[in-house]
């Protein structure tokens, strides 16, 4: 019988260039191709979703999706369905719409900001009569390191106008401001066997914007399986999303993204990730959703 491995040769070279292999061995025997029951609930009580594809030119977005808890939910023990799509004009929406291919490779992570717990799980996407459905190649939960607390207090009706999505080949001072002011963002990457979408974390100011086209943060110590980073090593292309959690807005962002090794190369060293922008869409009151202020993580390191 083979034994399954959660990663491809990107992810090892990276464990392998930090040394951190058997450390990834360890931490990869939790990822699985099943739903376990307590993930199956855990599915059912959230009200949002982040999905991480590439769209029909080749350009890998990461989007959101919400709707009452239980619009998501396992459906077999390596399947969940979404009822719901993605919002018109949505980079993604298209991609999983009737019509669309089935075995569309997508990345999805669902975060619960209640109780600072998160969910993964990556498959092949096929459309639905009311949404779409994923069936699982990689399952597993993260753990809390990171993550902001925040209370849900608020869902509004949401009212999404096409006319009021910015869309552009650069950053706007606004949108830097945004994204400079931000806790949380959300990261697509891609690579020949699948995608992944991942979470990361930090006190205000952690991401900069060094130019309106390129963005970078700091790789945060983690779990050692390096999935982010060995799919940026074996494709670069990636997508972000930053979400206004007062207000709904979101920001998506499709570009590159590379990333900058410390000297030393030590596990626990200083790694910048450093993003190129090709094109960004601002979606105001995409989500129905309004969370009340953070509590920061008490592992966020402090910022220079």
């Amino acid at each position: 019988m083979s034994v399954y491995d959660p990663y491809h040769s990107g992810s090892r070279a990276v464990q392998d260039r930090l040394g951190v292999r058997e450390s990834a061995d360890h931490v990869g025997r939790s990822v699985g191709q099943g739903i376990r029951p307590v993930a199956a609930a855990f599915l059912e009580l959230q009200p949002m979703l982040v999905l991480g594809a590439a769209d029909g030119v080749g350009h890998v977005w990461a989007s959101l999706l919400t709707g009452t808890p239980g619009f998501v939910r396992a459906t077999g023990p390596r399947q969940i369905s979404v009822a719901g799509a993605l919002r018109e004009g949505d980079p993604l929406a298209d991609t999983l719409t009737a019509g669309a291919p089935a075995g569309i490779p997508v990345g999805t992570i669902a975060l619960d900001p209640r109780t600072r717990r998160r969910m993964r799980l990556n498959g092949r996407a096929r459309p639905t009569p009311r949404g779409f459905a994923v069936e699982a190649d990689q399952v597993f939960s993260n753990c809390p390191k990171y993550l902001q607390k925040r209370e849900r207090y608020e869902e509004v009706e949401r009212r999404p106008s096409s006319d009021a999505v910015r869309s552009g080949a650069q950053l706007t001072d606004e949108q830097r401001t945004f994204i400079e002011t931000a806790d949380t963002f959300f990261l697509a990457t891609v690579h020949d066997q699948g995608a992944d979408a991942s979470h990361r974390g930090g006190n205000p100011g952690f991401v900069r914007t060094d130019s309106p086209y390129e963005l970078s943060w700091p790789d945060y110590s983690g779990n050692s399986m390096f999935l982010t980073l060995g799919n940026l090593m074996a494709d670069p292309r990636a997508g972000l999303l930053f979400l206004d959690w007062t207000t709904g807005t979101t920001l998506q962002l499709t570009g590159t993204a590379r990333t900058e090794f410390a000297p030393d190369e030590a596990p626990d060293g200083e790694r910048t990730v450093r993003f190129t922008v090709t094109e960004v869409v601002e979606t105001p009151g995409a989500s129905p959703l309004r969370w009340s202020a953070p509590e920061y993580s008490p592992a966020n390191p402090p910022l220079p």
